[in-house]
């Protein structure tokens, strides 16, 4: 009997032997897994247990740290529908202060689907990361027809609220869709994130973000991740909005920007920096908790809730 054809209480009794660390970026949470001494064998099935808030760890992604031939590791990246997908900042920076605690270094190189990341220690337990050059072109998002990627054209049917502006879309190594909006609190983004994520324009789906800005560099943000739902944060989302900001929006600070994202507790906010060369993004990367006596934190999804919340870990 192989991974994908057994049931699912199999996987939640597996779960108890996988040691994970779990950690988050302003409340963008991930169970962290290093699988490059004991390589776990994920699966959509696997992905979607542990991601699972009330049977599972829960999380609004899973992340696997692998081998890699050309990097310090390979960062594995699965949402909560037990997809693969390509790109998640916080996630990387996640990684990146894990490895560079590790290996002692500045800096690190992660591998991904979407290509290398490299990754600085920038003091003040912040984390930068190169996310590199964003795609507009049509193919590269990607989009199911050739459009202006930075003024969409979508067919808005059954979208409710206020009729929305046309988005733009880029790609971070994964799929955004960027709406400009003078307020957040005229659209239930939880009511039409499913249904924009899932437009016919977007072959791979879309992460959706509504973006307010705030002042001449500043944003408020609520975003829609592709596979996961409403996020607290969301890096490249944050990326997205700069590169597309500094072409739909006229009052911009050219090179800078600062998002901030609603019903944030202590006014969580997060830097993002474009050059001709890349986008960079800076901020912070928090272990929720580990056990005191070991690096990885080890802990059953079958243990009660006391006894998981006594060893650090929130589900």
């Amino acid at each position: 009997m192989g991974w994908r054809d057994r049931p699912r209480f199999f996987y939640i009794f597996q779960m108890s032997t996988i040691p994970f660390r779990k950690m988050h970026g302003l409340g963008n949470d991930f169970v962290v897994i290093d699988s490059r001494h004991h390589p776990i064998d994920m699966t959509p099935h696997l992905a979607r247990a542990l991601a699972d808030r009330r049977r599972g760890i829960g999380g609004d992604e899973i992340i696997l740290i692998e081998p890699s031939g050309n990097a310090v590791a390979r960062m594995g990246i699965w949402n909560p529908d037990g997809e693969e997908v390509d790109a998640c900042g916080n996630a990387s920076r996640c990684v990146a202060a894990l490895l560079m605690a590790e290996t002692r270094q500045p800096a690190v190189t992660i591998s991904t689907n979407a290509g290398p990341l490299r990754c600085t220690d920038a003091g003040g337990g912040m984390v930068t990361v190169d996310m590199g050059l964003p795609r507009f072109n049509w193919r590269d998002i990607p989009l199911s027809q050739t459009q202006d990627a930075l003024r969409l054209k979508l067919d808005m049917t059954g979208i409710e609220g206020p009729p929305l502006p046309p988005p733009a879309g880029v790609s971070m190594g994964n799929p955004h869709a960027v709406f400009f909006v003078d307020d957040l609190e005229k659209w239930n983004l939880a009511v039409i994130g499913p249904k924009l994520e899932h437009n016919t324009l977007f072959p791979e789906r879309a992460n959706i973000t509504l973006a307010q800005q705030t002042g001449p560099s500043n944003f408020k943000m609520r975003v829609w991740e592709r596979g996961s739902g409403l996020t607290l944060a969301c890096g490249t989302a944050a990326c997205a909005t700069l590169v597309t900001a500094s072409s739909r929006v006229t009052a911009l600070a050219p090179s800078a920007a600062t998002s901030r994202l609603p019903r944030r507790a202590s006014g969580a906010r997060r830097g993002s920096t474009a050059t001709k060369a890349s986008v960079r993004a800076a901020r912070p990367a928090s272990s929720v908790g580990s056990a005191p006596s070991s690096k990885w934190c080890r802990n059953s999804v079958a243990r009660p809730r006391s006894q998981r919340a006594a060893a650090g870990v929130r589900s």
